[in-house]
C-alpha cells in the first residue's frame, strides 16, 4: 500500500539529498580517514551556503547509510548555531533502517529522533518504494544535493529525475574530485 503524503514545507526553502552507500564511497574507505572527513567538510560547506547565503531551512533525507545519514546529521550539527533548520525523514517502508548496525544505527537513530517529521511512501517493501521516495524528496524540495561517483545509481536516477523536472541540483562527483580528497 502506497501512503500519498503532502509536507506543508516551502518548497522554495527545502533541499534533499541524495548519495551514494559508504562502501560506493572509494571502495568503503574507513569513516575516520582523511578522504571521507574531507568529502564531509565539502558536504559541510555546501549545506552551510544553502542555509546562510540561500535561506534552506528544511532538508529531506532517505535515511539510507552513508550520504543521506551523514548530509542529516551535519544539519543536525548546524542547528545550535540555526535553530529553525528542520529535517524531514522520507522513509520508503515503514521497518525500514531496522537491519542498520553501528554508527549507521547511531546515525539513524538520532536523525529520526531530531526529525520535525517522518513519511513513509509505503507501509511494507515494494520493488518500487525506493524509487518512490528519491521521486518524493525531489517533488517536495527546490535543491537536490547529491554525492555520486556512478551515474547508473539510485543516486543517478534521482539526479536525472530532478533536472527532468526542473529541480535545482548539485553533485559533488566523487571522480572528478578525488584528487582533492585523497591529496
Amino acid at each position: 500500500m502506497i501512503n500519498i503524503v503532502t509536507l506543508d514545507n516551502d518548497i522554495s526553502k527545502t533541499c534533499c539529498f541524495t548519495g551514494h552507500r559508504p562502501e560506493k564511497i572509494y571502495g568503503g574507505i574507513e569513516f575516520s580517514s582523511q578522504p571521507m572527513k574531507r568529502l564531509l567538510s565539502v558536504m559541510d560547506m555546501h549545506i552551510s551556503d544553502l542555509v546562510t547565503r540561500q535561506g534552506y531551512d528544511t532538508f529531506i533525507t532517505g535515511m539510507q547509510r552513508g550520504v543521506d545519514l551523514w548530509a542529516a546529521q551535519l544539519v543536525l550539527d548546524m542547528k545550535d548555531r540555526f535553530p529553525g533548520l528542520k529535517i524531514i525523514c522520507a522513509m520508503p517502508y515503514r521497518s525500514f533502517g531496522k537491519d542498520f548496525k553501528g554508527l549507521d544505527l547511531w546515525h539513524f537513530n538520532t536523525v529520526i529522533e531530531a526529525a520535525e517529521k517522518v513519511v513513509y511512501v509505503s507501509e511494507n517493501y515494494c520493488v518500487n518504494c525506493m524509487r518512490m521516495r528519491n521521486m518524493f524528496m525531489v517533488d517536495h524540495s527546490s535543491f537536490v544535493l547529491g554525492v555520486m561517483g556512478d551515474k547508473h545509481s539510485g543516486t543517478g536516477m534521482t539526479v536525472n529525475y530532478a533536472e527532468k523536472c526542473g529541480v535545482e541540483y548539485h553533485v559533488i562527483d566523487l571522480i572528478d574530485s578525488a584528487p582533492m580528497f585523497f591529496a
